[in-house]
């Protein structure tokens, strides 16, 4: 059960000059990303592709460890995510225009010796969900101030989605203080479908529609990335919009 496979999709939309997404997938690592630098600050292009460059460069030499079992899927994650970090600030560093920069991240990784799992880590409001039986359910938690609201009962979820600071993070890359990502562990069915996204989907289609469309794909990443992009762009495509589906052949 090794043959994981991920499709991405990255479309600039209809409202942006810049496609401010990037993601990742490597297939023969079983390690999927996607990145969607920050709306309205410098360099959020850069952080985010800077971001994924890092994440490559460090899976391509730590993650057969992990497979093998020598190192846990948890902190090599975490690691990873570090490694963007670090990679965002020097480069912050170098180019001080560049000051302030930073991007979301979601990593999927999936181990499958003994059984297959899947691993989850992120920062920021970039998602991820598992379609399961017909059902989807969310995998991560927005890092927002809207999110935290939610939590606390201070807001409804009518009320949230057309709240003024909706979109504002509470972690990220890039920012100077230390960036601690939520992990999580999953385990796989053969059937499982998994999603990773930028908000620039989630903006658009509600989650009844990303469970519709991904159930219409009939298990074919290509035709749920293809799906889910199209149906944002016909809702008004007001952001970049960045799709990774993992499927089982």
């Amino acid at each position: 059960m090794s043959g994981w496979v991920g499709i991405g999709r990255s479309d600039i939309g209809l409202m942006r000059k810049s496609n401010q997404d990037a993601f990742l997938t490597l297939d023969h690592l079983r390690l999927w990303a996607v990145a969607d630098g920050m709306g309205g600050h410098i360099g959020g292009d850069i952080a985010a592709q800077t971001a994924i460059a890092a994440v490559k460069a460090r899976a391509e030499v730590f993650a057969g460890p992990v497979h093998q079992g020598h190192s846990q899927p948890a902190a090599f994650l975490a690691d990873l995510i570090q490694q963007a970090q670090q990679a965002i600030l020097g480069r912050a560093k170098v180019e001080p225009k560049l000051k302030g920069m930073g991007t979301t991240i979601v990593l999927l990784f999936v181990v499958t010796d003994p059984s297959p799992v899947a691993h989850v880590a992120h920062v920021g409001d970039s998602r991820a969900y598992r379609l399961r039986s017909g059902a989807l359910s969310p995998l991560t938690r927005d890092h927002t101030l809207i999110e935290r609201y939610l939590e606390r009962g201070i807001l409804t979820k009518d009320a949230a989605r057309s709240h003024p600071e909706r979109h504002v993070l509470t972690r990220g890359l890039g920012m100077p203080s230390s960036v601690k990502p939520d992990i999580a562990a999953y385990p796989l069915e053969p059937a499982d479908l998994l999603l990773l996204c930028s908000d620039g989907l989630t903006k658009m289609l509600e989650d009844h529609d990303i469970e519709r469309l991904c159930l219409k794909a009939k298990g074919d990443p290509i035709r749920a990335c293809d799906a889910l992009i199209s149906e944002a762009l016909a809702r008004g495509g007001d952001d970049n919009v960045t799709v990774v589906v993992v499927a089982r052949p």
